[in-house]
């Protein structure tokens, strides 16, 4: 059965140590975001093909926030827009700031648990899927 988990960041929280603290919290060893919507004042991307970060200032909206999430290791992309509509995109790390809210859901799987582990073909940790048994209680 999927459980799943609500919460709002708040202005000036930091949206992807918000998700680990839920992970964390919630030992969530198999998740992913099922919706985000707000916005931030400081958006902190490694874009596409870049091993740095990009830092990005002003007003931004979430127009989509999607990957997966586990104690084990994320791995999170967002998508922000600025108030004309231009949008980008790329991994999410830590130092972006929550402007007015960042309301989440998450669904959690248990069962099963996401772990990240280096792949020669990438050359990056990328996810393995594991199954565990669960106890069922009488």
């Amino acid at each position: 059965m999927i459980e799943t988990v609500a919460f709002r960041l708040r202005p000036g929280e930091d949206l992807c140590v918000g998700l680990e603290k839920i992970a964390a919290d919630n030992n969530i060893q198999a998740g992913c975001v099922l919706a985000c919507v707000g916005s931030l004042t400081v958006a902190v991307l490694r874009l596409a093909n870049r091993d740095e970060h990009t830092t990005f200032e002003g007003h931004f909206e979430i127009v989509s926030l999607t990957g997966t999430l586990s104690i084990h290791g994320s791995h999170l992309h967002i998508s922000i827009s600025d108030s004309d509509g231009r949008t980008i995109g790329g991994h999410l790390v830590d130092g972006c700031k929550v402007y007015t809210t960042a309301e989440i859901v998450i669904a959690s799987f248990p069962g099963m648990v996401f772990k990240r582990q280096p792949c020669e073909l990438s050359g990056y940790d990328e996810l393995v899927v594991e199954s565990v048994q669960r106890s069922e209680s009488k």
